[in-house]
């Protein structure tokens, strides 16, 4: 007869592949090698990163990727596991897990620890865990008992699949890891979403969508976690809206071609407000939309009738009151005031509103067309070139952004589709590389795998280069671009608004990446192929060679500052 007990260690990943886990990424020390060996000898691959920052960074990629796919297949299960290395380790750890926190990524996040009865002497690298993560969890606990670990584990990552999506973490001690058990993993039942909304604060929404004369629809993030793309544009025909997307969106909220984008809202002040004066806007599934610093003028003005809706609490009036509240999956929020707006809003006023629509669409688009152009000279392309040259060569292509000045280049000349992009949301530099491998080993799992594009600045590329590694240990096909002006840009962008005047009141020796890093070799130093790009016309020929080989790719393109 078999002996049913195993260790907790064993219990924990057996749980975790009973929850459909497939990979867990993790930079492993001591206290974790029960967990290690007990993934080695399960189906579960352990992935191993350099850091353990780029873990949580891989981890987030890839659940964020894996959750657009589980839009389309339900045995697929959105969840990044990332396995640290007690209080050091874990606080390598932090900044990413930041940005996860952001980005709502469907994160486990574990960390091994000393025994509960070895704690008293203070042995080294301990430090108080569960302090250093609440903040940016849903929840964190300790297992201190081997017999509560499947109830603990079934929790934590009910918790992190659960709307709003985002990291709990765990820490399991030595002693609960190597405790025997009889104990099984509980099942983890179906997930639920958020529902469709109060309809009491439904007909309310409507009502003021009917009533309004001009009014907009700011698409946030949570729109596209939640698959609710679609919705979202049968809303904006219903109600006749112009749409934007919120400050910082990083998610691909709203197709980039449909006759009613408009075009993302900038972090600037004066162009924000501009965008949002209006008698009426509806702000679905936003979490950023605010500035990057204090703005002296309201985004939006006291006249002003809000709708919000999400799938968020917190979110719900947070900067702006709320006319109209409705706590819902704001997918099916969306459909649900589509079928109303299109019962109540007469053809003629819909009608009205879309020529509204194509005027503002216009003006705002010339303005847009000059973003990335640059008026600079020189070997380098402007930000444009590069982008247009990456539409032109990969237009399908699953993009991870930490392009930071680059990044509204994109948002403005490429016509991003749902499921097709993620950025670093959180605004702390380090997460767009191990995103960009995480996100490729989510898409090497899939029949018809997206070729994977990391978009990723000089300097941000320069945190985790070492990320490369793991993508050249496990092969996955990865191309990454670095629009590389050799500077730090976005200090000097910030500086410039700031403390005002012109650049050439400011001496920026600091801010230069003089000598630079020779990026090319730096990237086949970790087992990647590098090239350098120096001019506009090399881009598309260099970036459709990269597509066109197996293993991870770096290309150096330098851009006009």
């Amino acid at each position: 007869m078999t002996d049913p007990t195993r260790t907790g260690a064993e219990l924990f990943v057996e749980a975790l592949a009973d929850y459909g886990v497939d990979h867990v990424f993790g930079n492993p020390g001591t206290t974790e090698l029960p967990v290690v060996h007990a993934v080695a000898d399960s189906d579960i691959e352990y992935v191993l990163g350099l850091h353990e920052d780029i873990a949580v960074g891989m981890a987030g990629g890839y659940a964020q990727t894996r959750r657009y796919h589980s839009h389309h297949d339900d045995s697929v299960t959105p969840l990044g596991v990332a396995n640290l290395h007690l209080a050091p380790g874990l606080a390598h750890g932090l900044g990413n897990l930041y940005a996860a926190k952001v980005a709502g990524a469907p994160l486990l996040v574990t960390t091994g620890n000393h025994s509960t009865d070895f704690r008293h002497e203070e042995p080294i690298l301990s430090g108080n865990l569960l302090r250093m993560t609440r903040q940016f969890c849903k929840d964190s606990q300790e297992v201190l008992d081997v017999e509560a670990l499947p109830t603990m584990v079934r929790r934590a990552v009910r918790t992190a699949l659960t709307p709003p999506t985002g990291p709990v973490f765990l820490g399991l001690p030595l002693d609960t890891m190597l405790a025997e058990t009889g104990a099984t993993p509980e099942r983890l039942g179906p997930i639920p979403t958020a529902g469709s909304g109060d309809p009491v604060e439904l007909d309310r929404a409507a009502d003021l969508l009917v009533a309004a004369e001009d009014p907009v629809l700011v698409v946030g993030d949570h729109v596209a976690r939640a698959g609710g793309v679609e919705a979202a544009v049968r809303f904006a025909e219903a109600a006749g809206t112009r749409v934007h997307s919120e400050i910082l969106a990083s998610e691909a909220d709203f197709p980039g071609d449909h006759d009613q984008w408009v075009s993302p809202i900038p972090p600037n002040e004066e162009l924000a407000a501009t965008l949002l004066d209006t008698d009426t806007v509806v702000f679905a599934g936003c979490s950023t939309n605010t500035t990057l610093t204090r703005h002296e003028r309201d985004l939006v003005g006291d006249g002003t009738t809000c709708i919000h809706l999400t799938d968020a609490p917190h979110e719900l009036g947070k900067n702006q009151p709320a006319d109209a509240a409705v706590l819902g999956d704001p997918g099916a929020v969306l459909s649900e005031l589509a079928g109303r707006l299109r019962e109540r809003l007469d053809d003629e006023t819909r009608a009205e509103r879309l020529d509204t629509v194509s005027a503002t669409k216009e003006m705002v688009g010339g303005r847009m067309a000059g973003i990335g152009t640059g008026d600079e000279t020189g070997p380098g392309a402007s930000k444009a070139e590069l982008v247009d040259a990456l539409y032109e060569t990969a237009p399908d292509a699953f993009i991870v952004d930490e392009g930071i000045t680059a990044k509204y280049a994109m948002l403005a000349r490429w016509p991003l589709q749902p499921q097709q992009y993620i950025s670093n949301k959180g605004g702390g530099l380090g997460y767009g590389l191990p995103a960009s491998v995480g996100a490729a080993l989510a898409e090497s799992l899939r029949e018809e795998p997206r070729d994977v594009l990391g978009f990723v600045g000089d300097g941000s590329y320069l945190y985790y280069p070492h990320s490369l590694y793991t993508a050249a240990r496990y092969d996955l096909d990865l191309t990454v671009v670095i629009p590389d002006n050799r500077n730090y840009r976005i200090l000097k962008d910030n500086t410039l608004a700031l403390l005002g005047g012109d650049e050439a009141d400011y001496d920026w020796t600091d801010m230069e990446f003089e000598p630079p890093v020779d990026i090319p070799k730096n990237a086949e130093s970790h087992g990647a192929r590098g090239e350098l790009v120096e001019s506009p016309d090399e881009i598309a020929p260099a970036v459709a060679s990269a597509l066109d080989r197996d293993g991870p790719d770096v290309l150096d393109i330098l851009v006009h500052d």
